[in-house]
């Protein structure tokens, strides 16, 4: 079975960083798969609001919805640690992008690498939207 891989660009547009809570661990005692993309969807609600944007605007019901998700995990994180994240936007295309993301630890170990596919959408009517020559203009590096 191919591996997922995840090509990370040369240079990123926006980083963050975040705690790896009690809660995010799993039976392992490390970081679960399913905290690991909770904290990728903060991350990119953070990226998102850098590039004045949000993922969905309650007053308008438009926003963005994740069309795929691709993790590729390289270490492990726990309790304790703090996560930063680098993010980028790639694979511009009329109606959305990927959030490509570096995830490491505060020692600079790579935890894993990830890429999200979002597409714009009006919440009210179900449909895509095109997205903006600005919005593309402020994801572009």
């Amino acid at each position: 079975m191919p591996r997922v891989k995840v090509n990370l660009p040369e240079t990123f547009l926006f980083s963050a960083v975040l705690p790896v809570r009690i809660t995010d661990l799993n039976y392992g005692a490390h970081l679960g798969n399913d905290s690991l993309l909770g904290i990728l969807h903060e991350a990119r609600v953070q990226f998102l609001q850098h590039v004045g944007q949000s993922e969905v605007d309650r007053a308008t019901g438009q926003g963005y919805i994740m069309a795929d998700v691709a993790i590729e995990y390289k270490g492990e994180a726990f309790y304790g640690d703090t996560l930063h994240i680098q993010m980028a936007a790639n694979d511009l295309h009329p109606y959305g992008f990927d959030v490509v993301y570096s995830v490491v630890n505060q020692d600079n170990r790579e935890v894993a690498r990830a890429k999200t596919g979002m597409l714009r959408f009006d919440y009210n009517t179900r449909k895509l939207l095109r997205l903006s020559e600005e919005v593309t203009a402020r994801l572009s590096v």
